[in-house]
């Protein structure tokens, strides 16, 4: 039996539709995905599939929250609440040795402080905390010297920087984003899902690859070390990210790493309310501040994904979109990012995990469906 897809796209962006039915339809396990749109503000594509999932269902986003998180960063840097360049130790005093005084706030949000993880990793519990794992990061041997290189700060990113906003401002991170963002936006987009909201959750699934996909995941071999560590998959036993995502205080207390919860409205209109405005209310960041953070800031190799230029200020850069394009993926195969050239707000989510992790391939034919249409106009 075939996958329904439900909801509704403008007039001329029939396109899309089109490219997500076809993913859909040869999906050989339900994704249970959503796609939301928004050009200048306005809702142009509003699309899901799957048996157990509608455009209001809310599941976790792994790493889409990063750019929740960081937008908060930004929006206080842009305000003079947080100087970038300033040492993190200025802020935090604790976060010293091993050449972590040298750091600064800049290199911190761009991962180059080498603290992707503790030697001993987390626990679900600990992990889900994000003052626990600052706390404990910040007596911890970097993994590189700070500032000589960068890798993907997996589920530590979001603790580091929210020690620092919390530093400045007394604050959390999750504070601020539901005073700042959320709430005044409307976005349903959250970091620590309220319990009236639970009727409307559901979780992540299990990847089922195809038996040609088991073989190619048992070729590839075990994770290099690094990325071992980063993931805390390094600790005994390994953590699971379904079993991470789905944690109840993961979910209550929405880490900002990776802990948040949304659909794919709430992460396009968290990136229509970044660049353009939502619903009557201005943008968030500033021209200036939005060239800053899509600015490559990390050039060369990821030591944790070797990937090639990810960066910017916190978000990852969009080279697929454009050099002014800015957002964050999160590991089941979504994707959320604005581009300020096209009036683009791309929001995707996928309940089930898909092939082989991350980025899910999907999106790049979506995201061309999507800019082809919206050049057009």
């Amino acid at each position: 039996m075939g996958v329904t897809v439900d909801g509704t796209v403008a007039p001329g962006w029939e396109t899309v539709r089109d490219e997500f039915e076809a993913f859909v339809s040869l999906e050989p396990n339900p994704p249970e995905a959503q796609l939301a749109v928004r050009h200048h503000g306005r809702t142009v594509v509003d699309l899901w599939g799957g048996e157990d999932t509608d455009g209001g269902t809310l599941s976790p986003v792994f790493s889409i929250t990063k750019g929740a998180a960081h937008l908060v960063v930004a929006l206080l840097a842009q305000e003079g609440a947080l100087d970038l360049e300033r040492p993190v130790s200025a802020y935090w005093p604790e976060f010293t040795g091993h050449g972590k005084e040298r750091l600064t706030v800049r290199q911190l949000v761009s991962h180059r402080s080498g603290l992707i993880n503790s030697d001993e990793g987390f626990s679900y519990e600990e992990i889900a905390d994000d003052a626990v794992v600052a706390a404990r990061l910040a007596g911890q041997k970097p993994f590189w010297e700070p500032g000589t290189a960068y890798g993907y700060h997996a589920f530590v990113i979001g603790a580091l920087t929210g020690e620092v906003v919390r530093r400045a401002t007394g604050r959390s991170l999750q504070e601020l984003y539901e005073e700042r963002v959320r709430a005044p936006y409307g976005l349903d987009l959250y970091m620590g899902l309220p319990e009236g909201l639970l009727d409307r959750w559901k979780p992540i699934l299990e990847m089922l690859p195809t038996p040609a996909q088991q073989e190619l995941l048992a070729a590839r071999g075990p994770l290099p070390e690094m990325m071992k560590t980063a993931f805390n998959g390094h600790r005994e036993p390994p953590m699971d990210p379904v079993a991470y995502a789905n944690h109840p205080k993961v979910r209550a207390l929405g880490p900002a790493s990776a802990g948040g919860t949304g659909t794919a409205r709430g992460v396009a209109a968290l990136y229509a309310a970044a660049v353009g405005g939502l619903d009557g209310r201005p943008a968030l960041l500033e021209p200036a501040t939005v060239a800053d953070v899509a600015r490559v800031h990390t050039p060369g190799l990821d030591r944790v994904t070797s990937e090639v230029d990810h960066f910017g200020l916190g978000f990852e850069t969009q080279a697929a979109v454009g050099p002014e394009a800015f957002g964050h993926c999160g590991a089941a195969g979504a994707q959320g990012f604005a581009d300020p050239v096209t009036g683009i707000a791309y929001g995707y989510t996928r309940r089930r995990f898909a092939f082989p992790g991350g980025l899910a391939p999907e999106n790049g034919r979506l995201t061309a469906a999507v800019l082809e249409v919206a050049r057009g106009l």
